[in-house]
């Protein structure tokens, strides 16, 4: 999606804001230039001595005035409410498509660079439907002003019109140079969070290995440059700032010099001339028209950065998807091939998961475990091929049907949910209380959760648990959620070789998904499954017990020095 269509449905979603603020703004426009020639008149008859008419004048004069400012008044709030509400929507919608692509966007853009458009990007391009609105009524300022000038004398506004052109030349190099330095600051940004963000994460590694000063110096890496985009966005801003107090005064200047050689001809009054001053200020309006122009190319620029995001597709799900039909939940992937970040992670792949079976998946880092395991339960589709479910394609299923038959456990659970029992439910489904009970004890978790201070009601934030604890939480959460088919991808992983042990003995025995994908790691974990696949160079090299391949001495060096069986 393009920065400027994304920009547009901004505005159709706050449209009928965005008219509040222009028709407020126009009126405190209005209110502006009218504003001069009653000043003007007030003081000639105060001149000529008109008492009665003259109080009059001054009194509607004071109406003009406090009528523009709560005018202005009006304008901030709706501003800043609207932009508030655009911002809300932008993020609801970004994170709603964040969440809806599954891993694709978290293999494309950082997690702290994520965050950064989601948050500061986002509030940038919400300011767009005030800022378009606003802006309507800084154009029509000047315009006014010229206006007013000519209605007091057509030789103001001509003097006033021969130098606008350059006011005109300062504005457009001002929005070409902005727009690339704004881009570019926009980009660093997202750039640092996300090695902050990965800094955050390796706290304990940084600390273990004592790096932390070189791990500063990589987070910071990138901030001369921001620094050096910063000063150039300044120097700008500074540039046109200088221009204008350059040619704005000069055209005043020779506003008030013609209006005061039209006052000495008798073709002016002194009220004409405080008039023309007025009109020659909003005609000369720069400075406005300059702020909104900033904020214009701000707010484009940060669409940009959501609109790259928001390209990323979506998995599609078909509204009306087909239903399962009862099986043992037999997964078969035929010619399956991925790319990722250029590179071929799976080729021409096809491996067949009997019904009931559990299948441990083998192979060195990098040959597309994980990758495997998000296809099976189709957190990702491949590039080519097909991966089926009891003979239905997973591409044809709802999403509701896909995920009431297959459940996930992940190295890092993410625990959501509130408290631990909301946790374990949390789903596609609420498998009920005794359901998840059942997978707290066949996860090796219902121990520790019971001496929790208020057991399954304790919040997940006041839970003092380790990675071991926190990892079984999540093997709960999967294993109530799995009728099916269940997926563990390296989720035992910080579990001590007793719990693995019995984890994994449950996981053959107690727990109701039919079919076991398993990413192993460990020989013993692969020893304990039914069915190995070995991958290699992104094909699966061989199928077949762990006992036959362990004769293989290319199998046994998957597993390194670990020769435990």
């Amino acid at each position: 999606m393009p920065a400027c269509s994304l920009l547009l449905l901004t505005l159709r979603h706050s449209a009928a804001r965005g008219v509040a603020i222009a028709f407020v703004s126009l009126a405190s426009t209005g209110a502006a230039l009218v504003l001069p020639v009653v000043l003007g008149h007030t003081l000639d008859l105060l001149l000529a001595r008109s008492g009665g008419e003259a109080r009059r004048w001054v009194v509607l004069s004071a109406a003009l005035l406090c009528g523009g400012a709560v005018l202005d008044g009006l304008d901030g709030l709706l501003t800043g409410t609207t932009a508030a509400r655009s911002t809300a929507w932008l993020r609801h919608r970004l994170l709603g498509h964040v969440l809806a692509t599954g891993p694709r966007a978290i293999h494309r853009f950082p997690a702290g660079d994520l965050v950064t458009r989601l948050v500061g990007n986002a509030a940038d391009a919400g300011t767009a439907p005030g800022t378009l609105a606003a802006t309507v009524a800084s154009v029509a300022a000047p315009v006014g002003g010229v206006v007013g000038l000519g209605l007091i004398d057509p030789w103001l506004a001509v003097v006033f019109l021969a130098g606008a052109p350059l006011l005109a030349l300062l504005l457009r190099a001002l929005a070409r140079a902005s727009s690339d330095c704004v881009a570019q600051y926009q980009r660093l940004q997202g750039d640092i969070a996300g090695r902050l963000v990965e800094a955050v994460g390796g706290a304990r590694t940084i600390a273990a290995a004592g790096t932390a000063e070189r791990e500063r110096e990589r987070v910071l890496t990138p901030l001369p440059e921001l620094s050096r985009q910063g000063r150039r966005m300044w120097r700008v801003q500074g540039r046109a700032a200088a221009q204008a107090v350059t040619v704005v005064p000069l055209l005043q200047i020779a506003v008030l010099a013609v209006a005061g050689l039209r006052l000495s001809q008798g073709l002016l009054s002194v009220g004409d001339l405080l008039a023309a001053s007025r009109y020659a200020v909003l005609a000369t309006g720069i400075g406005m028209l300059t702020g909104r122009l900033n904020a214009a190319v701000r707010a484009r620029s940060a669409a940009g950065r959501l609109a790259d995001v928001l390209a990323v597709p979506a998995m599609p799900y078909e509204a009306e998807g087909r239903r399962l039909p009862d099986g043992e939940g037999t997964l078969e992937l035929r010619g399956v091939g991925v790319v990722r970040g250029g590179r071929q992670v799976l080729r021409g792949l096809d491996l067949t998961v009997p019904g009931g079976t559990t299948l441990a998946v083998v192979g060195r880092s990098g040959t597309g475990k994980s990758v495997l395991a998000e296809l099976a339960g189709r957190l990702a589709d491949p590039d080519t091929g097909t991966v089926a479910l009891d003979g239905v394609p997973l591409r044809e299923l709802g999403r509701d049907e896909l995920r009431r038959a297959v459940g996930y456990a992940f190295a890092r659970p993410a625990l959501l949910g509130g408290t631990i029992g909301g946790t374990l439910a949390f789903g596609a489904y609420d498998p009920g209380r005794a359901a998840v009970r059942a997978a707290a004890r066949a996860a090796r978790a219902d121990g520790f959760v019971r001496k929790l201070p208020r057991g399954y009601a304790t919040p997940c934030a006041e839970a003092p648990l380790s990675g071991g604890e926190w990892q079984r939480l999540g093997l709960a959460r999967a294993f109530a959620h799995a009728p099916r088919v269940l997926i563990l991808d390296d989720a035992t992983s910080s579990l001590d070789t007793v719990t693995e042990h019995e984890v994994t003995t449950a996981l053959m025995r107690d727990v109701a998904a039919r079919t076991r994908v398993v990413v192993a790691h460990r020989p013993s974990t692969a020893a304990r499954a039914d069915l190995v696949a070995w991958l290699d160079a992104g094909r699966v090299r061989a199928t077949g017990t762990h006992e036959q391949l362990w004769r293989l001495a290319d199998y046994r060096a998957v597993f390194g020095d670990d020769t435990t069986r």
